[in-house]
């Protein structure tokens, strides 16, 4: 198949708002009134590539949905492997290749295998919950790592200070869910030889790994050398690079064939109480074989929005707000308010009908409170009508004191 991006892909007319009423749950449109912009979870409001589209077609036309492999599917794992050696510069190989129902999955996956009852992870704070989710389902003990908002920086030397005779792994968000932060390599080197010295592993997610901002780069860990690879778990997704969160899919690779196999067995794949759906691979597949130029693109048109995003919002009195280097999430500061971040959110939704993530620690951990979160991959209408809803309702709060 071959493909040519054009603006109508993310244009104002090309999002679907019938559908994404309908369809898009998880805090989005279809769980809110009609008349609330909704700028939360990360998910695009734009139609997904149609060779994607046309693949599942393809494939479920054929009529016989048979039980695919427990580890996933010879086709999806060798071009999961493909990308991770190819784009990440990951010593990846099929074999070592598990298929996920989801990279929130692999997550758990993971820390099942890395952890047990009592043992100690180390995540940054704030981070996505799936970080503290998996660390506890496993019976891990959380131990949070802040990240300076005003340096925008991970701070591993403080990670090193928290390390006890009973951590297990750290959990590694690059880019980083909420700041949009990208880890240095300089940062990842560190991080990786703190791994080696105590023996370490690392969960790297690395989901958000296609949504990069010149002029910054990312790098997977595992990419870092044989000795630091050999410590890394790496996570990866489809469904902020390409809309593909309703297939629940993703995979995880692993360093060697021995950790393959213990990790496979703690993911109860070959069970079959859980495991991929083989269509979810098929579509995830033809994403990665011919679906890069949708991605080109949809970044190129996230980089607008981002920028202009920031300008505006920095323009709010009361407000700050860093440009992320990665992600389509922004992460302001709102703490001249004098209200909590879930007290903001609320007035936001009622008063502004304008729908955010509020930096609680539910969500994201304590380091989170005194911000929001706010999702961009939509059109420039929606994004624009969300700003200007925001504007005017905190202008109408104005600062604490």
């Amino acid at each position: 198949m071959t493909s040519v991006a054009t603006p109508a892909l993310f244009s104002d007319e090309a999002v679907r708002m019938d559908l994404l009423r309908e369809r898009a749950h998880n805090m989005r449109w279809a769980e809110m009134p009609s008349d609330v912009i909704v700028l939360t979870a990360a998910d695009p409001d734009f139609p997904v590539a149609p060779e994607i589209r046309e693949a599942i077609r393809e494939y479920v036309g054929g009529g016989v949905l048979s039980y695919g492999p427990a580890e996933g599917l010879p086709s999806f794992r060798h071009a999961a492997a493909r990308f991770a050696r190819e784009r990440r510069g990951i010593d990846a190989h099929p074999d070592r290749v598990l298929a996920t129902d989801s990279a929130a999955a692999a997550m758990h996956v993971i820390a099942r295998f890395a952890l047990e009852p009592g043992d100690e992870a180390i995540i940054f704070d704030p981070v996505d919950f799936l970080f503290q989710q998996s660390v506890e389902a496993a019976g891990g003990r959380v131990v949070r790592s802040p990240i300076d908002p005003a340096r925008g920086a991970f701070d591993v030397e403080d990670v090193r200070t928290r390390i006890t005779q009973d951590t297990r792994m750290i959990g590694l968000c690059n880019p980083h869910n909420p700041f949009g932060l990208v880890a240095t390599r300089e940062e990842l080197q560190a991080l990786g030889e703190l791994a080696v010295e105590h023996d370490l592993w690392i969960m790297s997610d690395e989901i958000w790994s296609d949504i990069v901002f010149p002029p910054h780069e990312h790098v997977s860990i595992a990419s870092l050398g044989p000795e630091i690879a050999a410590r890394v778990l790496t996570v990866f997704g489809f469904s902020k690079s390409f809309g593909l969160a309703g297939l629940r899919i993703g995979f995880l690779v692993a360093p060697d064939a021995e950790v393959f196999e213990a990790v496979t067995e703690a993911s109860h794949a070959r069970s079959t109480m859980f495991g991929a759906a083989t269509v979810s691979q098929v579509g995830a597949q033809a994403a990665y074989e011919h679906g890069w130029y949708w991605v080109d693109a949809f970044l190129d048109h996230l980089l607008s929005l981002r920028d202009r995003a920031v300008a505006r919002l920095n323009a709010i009195d009361g407000v700050t707000c860093r440009a992320p280097q990665g992600t389509y999430l922004l992460f302001p500061d709102i703490s001249a308010f004098g209200l909590s971040s879930m007290e903001l959110t609320n007035y936001l939704l009622t008063e502004g009908r304008v729908g955010v993530v509020p930096g609680a620690a539910r969500w994201f951990g304590p380091g989170a409170e005194g911000h929001l979160r706010i999702a961009f991959p939509t059109s420039n209408a929606i994004l624009d009508e969300g700003l200007d809803r925001i504007e005017h309702a905190l202008a109408r709060l104005g600062r604490a004191g």
